[in-house]
């Protein structure tokens, strides 16, 4: 075990290798340098490593390392996991090196300090001082790909023949606090497809804009509609919801409006059908696509993100409850979860790190976190993975 580095160098290590996920390819890398690392330290472990490069992302791996310990029959255990990737970084407004772990004020400041490949450096760390032979049952480290944007990486699961843990901990930083349900996400573009003219003679053409502006009037009633059919007071806001995030159409004042484009986005309940909201928005957009026969295009901007619940009186939430003296809480961003969850296993986002620093500039950890997250994930490990 001692050949691992030591907890900060671990840590340093995976902040100096940059693993971008951003669908402009000027930003976007690939993963693969740090899921080497990780294959490097996890096998020092003792673990067996299994990569795979994904299908629909040429260039972005998956990690799957397992310790069977001798008097396991290999079956359950404990999965802990998180994305390898970060989001681009905004050099005017990072005061210090993104990949250059720095030290000051009580924290630990770098991309992906928080969100979240420090978390590997806590998960090896609490594997350190952990005899593994002695557990009853696997212990599983999953590194994805791409969780920032597609998250093509969680969707390619199966490919990892056998994955069938009885718990995952999925390690995002919620400062320890056991996350258990969060909304779904979902990014559609609609573009509106006119014909151009002179705007002296507005019958001349067909106005783009215009018809978008009956596209919106008949949203703005499914709006409502959400309101009014789902609730769920779990969740400040406790209906799903439609933003209206994007719009641009037309070139000049003097033309009509050939094309319009508008994106918006929707987050679901937690067990709410996907296909069932998208029912919904074509019956909105359907009386529209009549009138306006070939002039209105729905597109998905990416595959939709399932919203994501954990039964409250799972053994794992009580568990970390006890553990960590924080109770379970739902969250307003999506995660892998839902991905995870369907190995058919009791999942939770649980992870060190605070998720106000995420996707910040001068991201950070606080020091002070350290030791107790360290001490919590390891206790996790022992009871989950112990007869």
């Amino acid at each position: 075990m001692s050949q691992l580095p030591p907890f900060l160098t671990l840590y340093r290590e995976l902040i100096a290798i940059p693993s971008v996920s951003c669908l402009d390819p000027h930003w976007d890398t690939s993963n693969k340098a740090v899921i080497d690392k990780l294959a490097g330290w996890l096998t020092t472990l003792g673990f067996d490593v299994t990569i795979n490069e994904l299908t629909r992302q040429q260039g972005k791996y998956n990690l799957l390392a397992k310790y069977t310990p001798a008097q396991s029959d290999g079956s359950g255990g404990l999965l802990l996991a998180g994305h390898t990737d970060t989001v681009p970084w905004d050099e005017g407004r990072w005061t210090k090196d993104p990949f250059q772990l720095h030290e000051a004020d009580g924290k630990l400041y770098g991309l992906g300090s928080a969100d979240m490949k420090g978390f590997f450096a806590f998960v090896l760390e609490a594997l350190r001082d952990i005899d593994l032979n002695k557990l009853s049952k696997p212990v599983y480290v999953l590194a994805t790909a791409d969780e920032e944007t597609t998250m093509a990486g969680a969707r390619e699961l199966a490919a990892f023949e056998g994955l069938r843990p009885d718990f995952a901990i999925i390690g995002e930083p919620t400062s320890m606090t056991p996350v258990t349900m969060h909304k779904g996400h979902m990014t559609e573009g609609i573009r509106v497809t006119g014909k151009s003219g002179h705007s002296s003679n507005p019958a001349a053409g067909v106005n783009a804009i215009e018809i978008m502006h009956d596209v919106i009037t008949n949203l703005r009633e499914l709006q409502q509609e959400f309101k009014q059919r789902y609730h769920d007071d779990h969740f400040d806001v406790p209906y799903p919801t439609l933003n209206f995030g994007n719009i641009n159409g037309g070139d000049a004042a003097n033309r009509i409006c050939a094309c319009c484009e508008m994106h918006i986005d929707m987050r679901p309940l937690p067990g709410m059908s996907i296909d069932e909201l998208y029912g919904l928005l074509d019956e909105k957009l359907s009386p529209l696509k009549q009138q306006f026969a070939n002039a209105i295009c729905l597109e998905h901007m990416h595959e939709p993100i399932p919203g994501y619940r954990c039964d409250p009186d799972a053994a794992i939430v009580s568990l970390v409850q006890e553990l960590t003296g924080n109770a379970a809480t739902p969250a307003n961003y999506c995660t892998e979860a839902p991905f995870v969850q369907d190995l058919g296993c009791q999942t939770i986002v649980m992870g060190p790190g605070s998720i106000a620093q995420a996707h910040q500039p001068d991201e950070f950890i606080r020091l002070d976190e350290i030791a107790p997250a360290q001490q919590q994930l390891r206790q996790v490990i022992l009871r989950m993975c112990s007869a």
